[in-house]
């Protein structure tokens, strides 16, 4: 059995797709670089990070928070032998707007190289693409309503796209405004399956009372009839009217007999053997608070064709399953992302992130063999170059352990280890200099809500002639930190900082985990937690930090309580 989610922590908006035995499934990265991760697969079950879509094709920095690259579209055009990645990005929800610019991509191998970004349009957000069986392209999105008067947030829309001419064929017209009467219609994906064009959409806003639905027509402009069942996937069962409620938060409809919720947004593949499989958005919240600090997962359900024409989960049900039969496809393991990283490689793992701008340009594993060296630049509440270089958080019971050599000289210099959901929302555990101790201190940094509370209390001076392991400990609903001086074993070689848990010495109290997720962050939403290491010099962007290595032990067997 396939165990639920297959992408744990932060992996929103998945789309699938296949080219012979290979699985592909790419997801949204919104303000995090590098973009557009593609993970890989060639019997369903065992997935691996292969990946970046997006590099230095985008600009985003001082995007805020949860904006940035939406809801790519991964296709493959078997007449050209050739990958597509549609992509929106989103600039701005000032004043519900959604002011957003959509792209296309394209690419002979999926590790590239893309071909520069093409624009589409800026009709809405959710682009993709079809490629129709008679060489045409066609691409549909949502088209956001701003009119008094509409239903919001709006309709989808189609049009056609000249590849010849690299621009779209007259204005979009819009064609579907849903299966249900859940509102919030989005994410629409069309595909053709024996001679009808199938729009599948998600409905119901990406929160509680989200879903996976269906339409069809023999034309690509419409009419389109809507699935007799309404919707094929979801994580609560209801006929409910939200059509006049544009907010997609929707708590009244959590299900509290299902472990996962939010399903929706959704894309399906064929399998050669007649099998079909739909990956979909998910997500598993503490219970009762509704928060999710995983952010929006992927997960993934067996379907299978209705006589009459229809997706169907297998089973009775269209609620989405926990565990899923696999696919009869031979067993193909894939390497896991390693735990342990010492930076002897020489390069960077897929694994790493950072907020708006591309970890290599300030973090080098290159200048200190066997270290990861960071470059210090803004504050970490800047929107413009932070030096923050995170992986996701997979697991709410996960120890992260790192050493840093640093020696800061001002206060404006500080390094460690952080906890981070946006530039509003942390805790950094930090090595800076203190005027009042006279050297180098560690200490505690909290930013709830844009609230920034200094914690003196936890200031504790550190000797400079010694690397500092720093350790953050997720335990469920609280988190705390840790620290030691780095051991030796007497010849003055490092112990690669497997300390035992008594020479660490928690510093500060426990937070709260669950605050750190979509529902309680103000300034943003839509993404997930992240733990990494970070370095600022916010006086000449030129202090470095250098990590020893960088330890993520998550337990995924183990889920939200």
């Amino acid at each position: 059995m396939i165990t639920n989610p297959i992408f744990k922590g932060f992996n929103p908006d998945p789309c699938i797709c296949r080219k012979g035995d290979d699985y592909y499934c790419a997801v949204s990265s919104f303000e995090w670089l590098p973009g557009i991760p593609v993970y890989h697969s060639r019997d369903l079950v065992h997935w691996e990070l292969l990946t970046h879509v997006i590099t230095d094709q985008v600009d985003l920095k001082r995007l805020p928070s949860a904006k940035g690259i939406w809801a790519p579209c991964l296709t493959y055009c078997e007449a050209e032998d050739r990958f597509y990645v549609v992509y929106g990005v989103m600039n701005s929800m000032n004043s519900r707007y959604f002011d957003v610019d959509n792209y296309v991509i394209s690419a002979a191998d999926i590790c590239g190289p893309w071909s520069e970004p093409v624009y589409l349009h800026s009709a809405g957000f959710d682009a993709s693409m079809l490629h129709d069986d008679d060489g045409r392209k066609y691409v549909v999105s949502l088209e956001w309503e701003t009119r008094e008067g509409y239903e919001k947030p709006g309709v989808i829309c189609v049009c056609e796209y000249d590849p010849a001419q690299k621009h779209i064929v007259g204005y979009p017209q819009r064609i579907w405004r849903g299966s249900t009467d859940r509102g919030c219609i989005e994410a629409p994906h069309l595909t053709k399956r024996n001679g009808y064009y199938y729009l599948m959409c998600a409905e119901g806003g990406t929160g509680y009372n989200h879903c996976a639905t269906m339409a069809r027509s023999r034309h690509v402009f419409g009419p389109y009839e809507a699935d007799p069942q309404g919707y094929f996937l979801t994580s609560t069962i209801n006929n409910s009217n939200e059509r006049a409620d544009p907010d997609h938060w929707k708590f009244k409809y959590f299900n509290p007999e299902s472990v996962l919720q939010k399903s929706g947004h959704a894309s399906y593949v064929d399998l050669p053997n007649g099998e079909t499989y739909v990956v979909h958005l998910t997500a598993r919240p503490f219970v009762p608070d509704l928060r999710c600090t995983l952010g929006r997962e992927t997960a993934i359900q067996k379907a299978q064709w209705s006589v009459d024409g229809w997706l169907r989960l297998t089973g009775d049900s269209p609620l989405a399953q926990l565990e899923v039969p696999e696919p009869n496809l031979p067993a193909c393991p894939l390497p896991d992302m390693p735990s342990w990283d010492d930076f002897d490689d020489g390069r960077l793992h897929l694994c790493y992130y950072a907020p708006r701008i591309l970890p290599e340009s300030f973090a080098s594993v290159t200048a200190r063999p066997s270290y990861v060296r960071l470059r210090g630049q803004e504050s970490r509440t800047s929107l413009h170059k932070v030096s923050i270089l995170a992986r996701k958080l997979t697991s709410v019971y996960t120890t992260v352990t790192t050493a840093v050599d640093f020696h800061p000289e001002v206060y404006q210099h500080s390094a460690g280890l952080i906890v981070y959901y946006d530039n509003q929302n942390y805790v950094n555990l930090r090595k800076t200099y203190s005027q009042t101790l006279g050297g180098s201190a560690l200490s505690l940094v909290h930013l709830e809500n844009g609230t920034k509370t200094e914690m003196l209390d936890t200031r504790t001076a550190v000797d400079d002639s010694q690397e500092i392991v720093m350790q953050v400990v997720f335990s469920g609903r609280k988190f705390h930190f840790a620290w030691a001086y780095k051991c030796t074993d007497g010849s003055g070689d490092a112990c690669h900082g497997k300390l035992k848990t008594s020479e660490l010495k928690q510093i500060g109290p426990d937070f709260d985990t669950s605050k750190f997720s979509d529902e309680y962050c103000k300034f943003g939403e839509f993404t997930g937690l992240f733990v990494g290491i970070t370095c600022a010099d916010r006086l000449l962007h030129e202090r470095c930090a250098d990590f020893d290595f960088f330890n993520y032990e998550a337990d995924e067997t183990k889920g939200v309580e």
